[in-house]
């Protein structure tokens, strides 16, 4: 079994995580900084004052578990390893190393390695987006020019 299967929720944990999500959502005040959860154990409870901000992230989580979907957490000011950038970017490590090498991406060497901001694999993937939107949006209104398109 390689890693991404060993990560992936199991179909009950997944319905759990489905639950948890809808149930949170639900009792978030969005309008304060920080929030009181209650959290109980054969042993007894506590209660833990957490930041509205936090609890939106523990949602979003939950909510992609509940996709059955893996979830890692990158802090934004991370410096990743080329497999970990390729990794995100869902793509080989040597196509990685060729968007470095051709300056689509900028690291810096730590020793004899490459390392990657998360921050501007953010932005290489931006700008991805943008483009593709831009492509798109072109595409379409070749298709209305020619009449290709739906009515």
């Amino acid at each position: 079994m390689n890693r991404l299967q060993e990560t992936l929720p199991s179909a009950a944990e997944a319905a759990l995580a489905k639950l948890c999500s809808q149930e949170l959502s639900a009792i978030i005040e969005t309008r304060a900084e920080t929030q009181t959860l209650s959290i109980s154990d054969p042993k007894g409870g506590r209660s833990v004052n957490i930041p509205v901000s936090a609890l939106r992230l523990l949602v979003d989580v939950l909510t992609e578990l509940g996709e059955g979907n893996s979830v890692r957490l990158v802090p934004v000011h991370a410096e990743l390893t080329t497999q970990e950038a390729a990794d995100l970017l869902n793509m080989s490590r040597p196509t990685l190393i060729k968007l470095l090498d051709e300056e689509a991406i900028p690291y810096h060497r730590a020793g004899n390695r490459r390392k990657v901001k998360f921050a501007d694999l953010r932005i290489y993937q931006e700008k991805l987006e943008q483009e593709r939107l831009a492509a798109l949006a072109e595409l379409s209104a070749l298709d209305r020019a020619l009449g290709l398109g739906y009515e």
